[in-house]
């Protein structure tokens, strides 16, 4: 039975991946320190006798007892509010925890996965962005903390696995939503869809042309394990192709909830906020024979009803 190591465990993202991991046959030990995380995210699973969770900073000395094969750093806050609020633990989760995390795979002959993002691409030049495009970032920008301490996450990856031969994987992230995202997680799905809910205006920032492209969580959760139990090394993207702008966007989730919102624009947030962001999942395709398969709108009404029932809504 292979053993799991999921450090971010408890989060959006982590939890998803942990209920695959056992729902393919894996022993799992999620890793948080609650940070963004929550405990209401794995608490179906804490009676599985194949699942342990462990409340830990993974920016500390990181050891497990016993066998390990694979360990999935998933570990970091990821909202441009957080960029702020949180920049510190940012940069020590994606410099310090990647370094201590490395070290346990190092130690155990595990398998290392990094979950890295296309936050590495910075403000593209290129459109869609390809694994090869080295990316435009400002390092002393807000959104810095997060950009670069991945961008140092991949390097110090791929260090250890030519310095060390650590067999590693590198996916990069684009935009992924679905249920157990944080309710004020800031990132324009729980904002729309929380304020269609309610009733509030849906904010727009900027002029609403910027575009984002959005991949359900169970899609992106298919290509992480593509890519862990293939031979590929990536960086690979993972995320949905199809591109819509932010206005698109608002309008159709005032549609899916019968929203009487009207929609307003603001000014934008942080001056480095990316003006397109669309994936070629070339590699993706062609090295995992991976492509997203859950279409916008039905990814949008799972991930609707569950803030409906969150926030004692009443969807129509």
């Amino acid at each position: 039975m292979p053993r799991s190591i999921v450090t971010g465990g408890a989060g959006f993202l982590g939890s998803h991946l942990c209920d695959r991991l056992l729902a393919e046959g894996h022993e799992v030990v999620a890793l948080d320190n609650l940070i963004t995380g929550s405990t209401d995210n794995i608490a179906h699973l804490i009676d599985n006798p194949l699942f342990r969770f462990i409340r830990y900073d993974v920016t500390e000395y990181l050891y497990v007892d016993g066998a390990v094969d694979y360990i999935f750093h998933l570990a970091s806050p990821a909202s441009p509010v957080d960029f702020t609020t949180k920049s510190i633990q940012i940069m020590k989760v994606n410099a310090l925890g990647t370094h201590k995390a490395l070290g346990l795979a190092r130690a155990k002959n595990a398998t290392f996965f990094l979950t890295s993002t296309s936050e590495v691409y910075g403000d593209p030049l290129i459109h869609p962005q390809t694994e090869d495009y080295w990316g435009n970032v400002n390092p002393i920008g807000l959104r810095g903390v997060y950009d670069e301490s991945k961008r140092f996450a991949e390097a110090i990856t791929l260090a250890y696995h030519r310095a060390h031969s650590v067999p590693v994987k590198i996916v990069r992230i684009f935009n992924t939503y679905g249920p157990r995202m944080r309710l004020n997680d800031g990132r324009v799905v729980p904002n729309f869809i929380g304020q269609a809910l309610r009733g509030d205006p849906i904010t727009v920032y900027g002029s609403g042309s910027q575009t984002r492209s959005f991949c359900y969580c169970s899609d992106l959760i298919e290509g992480f394990l593509k890519l862990a139990f293939s031979d590929q090394t990536g960086p690979i993207n993972i995320g949905n192709p199809t591109e819509r702008t932010m206005l698109e966007f608002a309008q159709e989730i005032k549609r899916l909830t019968n929203s009487s919102s009207e929609i307003v624009f603001e000014p934008l947030k942080t001056p480095d906020d990316p003006k397109q962001r669309r994936p070629d999942i070339t590699l993706a395709r062609t090295l995992l024979g991976w492509e997203p398969t859950v279409t916008l709108e039905e990814g949008l009404q799972k991930t609707i009803e569950w803030f409906a029932k969150r926030l004692g809504a009443t969807q129509v």
